[in-house]
């Protein structure tokens, strides 16, 4: 949850909330298959830093959707697994991942076009 807020307009706004930003999702998707060390979410959500990625494992854990397991070893281990919560949200994220395999090349091809246009210039 963002700092400092206290109520939402309605559960898509909760939603965004939670899983806004280019990287959560991935992690989500990335932790769907089950438990993961830092290490394994930092290889399988590409691109992503590694400062980057502790924020947002601390935001997700912060909303109640990744638990954090920290294994008292030498050296320690910590793994990340989704909670009851998250694994309905993941589940929840499923169409939408489903509609960006099925439009993945035409939204390309929009961006791409528009990428060309002059600014301003509009054609539908």
């Amino acid at each position: 949850m963002a700092k400092g807020r206290t109520a939402y307009t309605c559960g898509l706004d909760a939603a965004v909330d939670v899983v806004g930003g280019k990287w959560k999702p991935m992690i989500l998707w990335a932790l769907h298959e089950g438990t993961h060390r830092f290490g394994e979410l930092r290889r399988q959500v590409s691109g992503v830093s590694e400062r980057m990625l502790i924020q947002q494992l601390r935001e997700l854990e912060a909303d109640g959707i990744v638990h954090r397991e920290v294994y008292r070893e030498v050296p320690p281990r910590v793994e990340y697994s989704l909670t009851e919560p998250g694994r309905a949200l993941n589940a929840a994220l499923l169409p939408l991942g489903r509609w960006g395999d099925d439009h993945m090349d035409r939204v390309l091809a929009h961006k791409a076009r528009a990428a060309c246009e002059p600014a301003g210039a509009s054609t539908r």
